[in-house]
Formats: C-alpha cells, structure tokens, sequence
C-alpha cells in the first residue's frame, strides 16, 4: 500500500508535511512586462492600505478572506506540461502532492519541482496507490495531463474514488467523458484548452455562430495546426473552432485539417521561432467566398506553455471554491472559469 511507500521515502513524508513555500515569480510568456511604474506605485499602495487599517478598530476591521491553499496532484508531472502547471501550482501557494504517475522511467524513480521530490508511479498501480494518496490529502485536486488514450481510464479511476479532477488532456472520448462524470456526480472542469484568452476567443465564435447560422454558407475553410512533435491528436482548439465554423455554414471534415509536426517545416512554413519548437500552438484558418472575391483569416499562436499552465491553475482555484461553497453544478469548463471573472 501506499502508506508503505511513503514509510520508504522520508523525503516524500517530508514534503507532506512541508507547509506553502515560498511565492515564485512568474515566467514572463512572450514579452517583458516593464516593472519600473509597478515599482514606483507599490509603496503608495502599501501606505494608503497601511494608513486605511490604522485608523479602523479591531472590531470594525472586515475579515480577511482566507486564502485558499490545497493539494493538488499532477498526473503526470515528468512530461513539460505537467512540470510546467507543477511549478505554477506552486507559485500560486498550492500545495503540490508528492507523488505523480507515469510510463516514463525516471531516475531513482522521482523527480525535482521546485526543490520538491515527487514519487513517480506507472499508471497501472493508480488503483492501488491512490486510495491511500486520498486518504493523506482528502481536499486534493487531481490535474489530467497525460495522453489521449488514457483520458478515459484515468477519468473513471478519479470518479469511482470520488475524486474531482481538472482534465486538461485532450482526446479520447469526450462523450464518453462527460457522461462518466455525470453520473458519478464528480466536480471536474473538462475543457480542450486552458489558455484563457484562447477560451476568450472560442466563446466569441460560439457567439457568432449560435447568433448568425449559415453566415459562411458556400465558403472554403482551410485549417492549420502547428504543435510540438510529441503531440499525437489533432488540436482540442481546432476541433472546437471548427465546429463553430460548420455551425455557421462550413462544410469541412476534420481529416482536412493539416497537421504540422516536422520541425523543419514548422521553421520554413508556419515561422514557429527555433526556441519554441518543442513547445508551441500555431492555429490558422482561413475562409474564402464561393467566388474567392472574399477571405477572412484568424490565427492564434503560442510559444511556451505559461499560459496553459496558468490557465490550469485558476481551473484548480475555481473548482476548489466551487467544492468548498457546496455548488450544485459539478461539471464545469473554462468558458465557466473566465465568467466567475476572479482569475489571477
């Protein structure tokens, strides 16, 4: 058993125990935010919230709201994404779960985040080891981000354990999915992208297409999408924009979608920058008129995985706020995290 485990690993026990590090900063995504008018303003900031509680009595004071600290498992955090929403869960004083699951052999069987060692399972053991995982941490959250075939597998285990989970992998069945997690009653957030100003820009299109069907009737639609090699299904997002572009009139199957993985081409052809090959979103589509009088082209593109893993992270706040108040909503998606409109 688990327990077991943990009495062999007194690194493991310790982190357990290990109370809210230390806050780290931000990795900037693409640009340098200038810090300079944030430094000079802070102090005044500071005097203004000083001065304001000085001269309030004790009993007049408002309550501070309590700050929300949790465990929070990453499944799998040996991958990039995974240590990437690791050290963000961190950052943001969320407790990170020692333990992970993994195919991927790591040396003496753990890894490094944040100065923390996480013990790292196979998957086929998640049956027997996570019971005593929750039994250690009965608030934890787990976060999904492992590979489409086990999207389903995974899902089932976390709610046949009572588990909510954040399930940013894309793939396997989502029908299937969702169904999963209604009838077993389970919170969790399901959405094919954690990018929060990408789930912006895909509620704008539902928009469009729920208010004006049939807009684009007749058009051509030509669909790109750049992803680092080890990505193996067609983008969760593409899939998404172009079921708004059929609602609004596109004929377009998803085998039309041209995927590009070859690095060489993503330098030559899509301009993804050379740092960014390993880790990068290139989305573009592109409408032409029945005539090709007209075109209309959206494109987004990311370098860097900062704004998932941020992204992810409010999903795991959410969901958390959304446990402790007793919601009767249990299924959620990101467009339900951007509407609560308390993201970091």
């Amino acid at each position: 058993m688990l327990a077991t485990t943990f009495a062999a690993h007194p690194a493991a026990a310790a982190a357990a125990r290990r109370q809210r590090g230390p806050v780290r900063p931000r990795q900037p995504f693409c640009s340098q935010i200038g810090t300079a008018t944030l430094k000079r303003r802070l102090p005044m900031a500071r005097l203004s919230i000083t001065n304001a509680l000085a001269s309030q009595s004790l009993e007049s004071a408002p309550a501070a709201p309590p700050k929300l600290s949790f465990p929070i498992l990453v499944n799998s955090c040996t991958g990039k994404m995974g240590k990437a929403i690791a050290e963000a869960a961190v950052s943001a004083g969320i407790q990170l779960v020692p333990v992970s699951f993994s195919a991927i052999q790591v040396s003496d069987g753990m890894v490094k985040i944040c100065d923390r060692e996480i013990y790292i399972h196979d998957p086929s053991e998640g049956e027997r080891v996570l019971p005593s995982i929750v039994k250690d941490y009965p608030d934890m959250i787990v976060v999904d981000y492992t590979v489409p075939d086990a999207v389903n597998v995974n899902a089932e285990l976390y709610c046949k354990l009572g588990l909510p989970f954040v399930m940013g992998t894309t793939g396997g069945n989502r029908q299937l999915l969702h169904k999963t997690v209604e009838e077993a009653n389970i919170y969790a957030v399901i959405s094919p992208q954690m990018g929060k100003q990408v789930v912006a820009f895909l509620a704008a299109m539902e928009i469009m297409a729920g208010q004006f069907p049939g807009a684009f009737s007749g058009y051509k639609l030509e669909v790109m999408e750049s992803h680092q090699a080890t990505k193996l299904d067609i983008s969760g997002t593409a899939k998404a924009v172009i079921s708004c572009f059929q609602k609004l009139g596109v004929s377009f199957d998803l085998n039309e979608v041209k995927q590009v993985r070859d690095p060489q081409e993503q330098l030559t052809l899509v301009g993804v920058p050379e740092e960014h090959l390993s880790g990068h979103a290139f989305h573009m589509y592109h409408l032409t008129s029945p005539d090709g009088t007209v075109s209309f082209e959206f494109q987004h593109n990311v370098c860097g995985r900062s704004i998932y893993a941020e992204g992810t992270v409010d999903a795991a706040l959410f969901l958390h706020k959304k446990i402790q108040s007793g919601a009767n909503k249990k299924l959620y998606d990101m467009i339900d995290v951007l509407r609560e409109g308390n993201m970091r």
